[in-house]
């Protein structure tokens, strides 16, 4: 028997939302603002110390300052907006109350109780130990205490979303299959589960051995469990961020997928695969077999960058069988030309999905390379493809989501719309900047974790090609239009909530647009014809073969050192 609570009708996409899911997915949303301008504040202070001019930050506030940058937005910010992305995939999108809320609840406040010890133990300036938190370096206590608190939290999160798939079952609150966008969440859960027991099973003992129960940890065996979730963490990101690009241009646009059947397969592969990838940042450890490397970065994780291609063809894809549906059929790119470039949500999501796929997909296979990831392992090209992954594909489009969401959940009109139409194009050139230039740079051999690329305090000091100083200089300046993007996204969003023209509700049905409620449903796009994403997908795979073969030019220009 379906238990009665209170719901209400957005007005603008007819999905019913019930008070308890918006509660929570407020809640998760706005602390993941809060610790993205934190960790966007350290972010900007080591780009500026990267920057040899500026060399903004002593050695000790260097590291303190990269790893609260590390913690706060590869972990705390992404983690709680995807919180609230299930709840609202499962809960508004299948039109069912959530389950357990006072369970989510406390799963929410573990979150937010371990990730303000871990900053301060980070703050307290003991445990500077990086995102990566490699034994035998040695942080506080509380400070995987904190980490370890939080990975509870969000695990709660994951079976509260599981639960309320159950519940919505059982009370048929929708019909036939579940929408691509609540499926694609699914995969992000099931991943995350994974995930988080991999970092459980490194991190408990880690946090025995800091108050001395346990006299050893091996520095391979933590490596090898702890990119399991290290890694496995941005895999989460990427279900995510996908599901949001398929929700975005179907609220925009009205698009449906090409096939739901073959987007739910490229899903189910990362489940399968996808984690394979940590195997990239394990290639110069001695203790694993070649064989163990080859299989891993080869034949295995080809399926996984198989389901991201098809992804690659289909979000776009699906974009162009929408517009040219409305009549948008003039030469190649008039649908693409016709899109709503001035909404911030699709142009947000677009800017996205190009630079993940071009940056951050791109270089990822490159670095999966056995031979070609040991000339830029351990130099800045690493995080410039993290830059490209998680902040141009993830950040951004968490952003560009958020502007559906404030109308839809929170009810509010945003504030200045002008600088809201802007953001996603300031943010998104300041981050392909960093990526580009950190890769660059990392190309020429600049390392990824020393706080001075001039060493002027080494024995043995090195210089860097001119060109490696100038794209280190270039990075901050990228960091500095970030981060100006950044912050007009946190001044609009709070803006927005706090001041924003109230949108009124109504428990009664409304007639929604069909652009708004197609995310909601079951179906694939009838007869669709999309000569322009594939011409885009041509240029990617031109793009993809001549940087690969440019990659290994540069390894062979290394092998008369041997």
């Amino acid at each position: 028997m379906a238990i009665k609570e209170q719901y209400r009708i957005c007005q603008t996409t007819g999905l019913r939302v019930y008070k308890s899911a918006e509660n929570l997915i407020k809640a998760n949303a706005v602390v993941a603002v809060v610790f993205l301008l934190v960790g966007g504040i350290f972010g900007i202070m080591v780009a500026l110390t990267r920057w040899k001019a500026v060399h903004l930050l002593p050695a000790d506030w260097f590291y303190l300052a990269l790893t609260a940058h590390g913690i706060n937005l590869l972990v705390v910010w992404i983690i709680f907006f995807e919180i609230a992305v299930l709840y609202f995939a499962s809960s508004v999108l299948l039109g069912c109350r959530l389950a357990t809320p006072k369970i989510a609840w406390a799963g929410f406040a573990l979150m937010l109780i371990g990730a303000l010890i871990t900053n301060v133990a980070v703050l307290q300036g003991n445990s500077s130990v990086m995102f990566t938190s490699y034994v035998p370096l040695k942080a506080d206590p509380s400070f995987y205490a904190g980490v370890i608190l939080f990975a509870v939290g969000a695990l709660v999160g994951c079976f509260v979303f599981f639960g309320t798939l159950v519940i919505a079952k059982q009370e048929k609150t929708y019909e036939g299959s579940v929408p691509l966008v609540t499926f694609g969440a699914t995969v992000a859960a099931i991943i995350a589960v994974f995930t988080i027991a991999s970092g459980a099973i490194i991190l408990i003992p880690t946090f025995l051995w800091s108050i001395g129960y346990v006299n050893h940890l091996d520095t391979l065996m933590y490596r090898t469990v702890w990119w399991a979730f290290g890694h496995s963490s941005q895999q989460i990101n990427v279900a995510a961020h996908i599901s949001i690009w398929y929700l975005i241009s179907a609220v925009t646009l009205g698009a449906k997928p090409l096939s739901e059947k073959v987007s739910r397969g490229a899903f189910l592969l990362y489940i399968l695969f996808l984690q394979l990838a940590s195997a990239h940042h394990l290639l110069v450890d001695p203790g694993i077999s070649s064989e163990w490397k080859i299989f891993n970065t080869s034949y295995a994780i080809y399926l996984a960058v198989l389901g991201s291609m098809i992804h690659g063809l289909t979000v776009p894809g699906s974009m162009e069988a929408a517009q040219r549906k409305k009549g948008y059929t003039n030469g190649l790119f008039e649908w693409l030309r016709k899109c709503p470039w001035g909404n911030p949500a699709f142009s947000g999501m677009f800017i996205s999905l190009i630079l993940f796929g071009f940056l951050g997909g791109i270089s990822g296979v490159v670095m999966g390379v056995e031979q070609i990831n040991l000339i830029i392992h351990n130099t800045i090209y690493v995080p410039g493809h993290f830059h490209a992954t998680v902040v141009a594909g993830t950040t951004l489009a968490f952003m560009a989501v958020t502007y559906l969401l404030v109308p839809l959940i929170f009810q509010r009109e945003l504030i200045l719309p002008w600088f809201a139409k802007i953001q996603p194009y300031v943010f998104g050139l300041g981050v392909a900047g960093i990526s580009v230039f950190m890769m660059g740079a990392g190309t020429l051999g600049v390392p990824r974790r020393h706080w001075d690329i001039s060493q002027a305090d080494a024995v043995l000091p090195y210089d860097f090609p001119g060109a490696a100083n100038l794209m280190m200089g270039l990075n901050g300046m990228s960091a500095v239009l970030a981060g100006l993007g950044g912050a007009i996204f946190i001044v609009v969003v709070v803006g927005s909530i706090l001041f924003g023209k109230k949108i009124a509700s109504s428990n009664e049905p409304v007639a929604a647009e069909e652009e708004a409620t197609v995310v909601s449903e079951y179906g694939s796009e009838e007869h669709p014809n999309i000569p322009g994403t594939l011409i885009l997908v041509a240029v990617f795979f031109t793009s993809f073969v001549l940087y690969y073969f440019v990659n290994w030019k540069y390894l062979a220009e290394v092998w008369p050192l041997r």
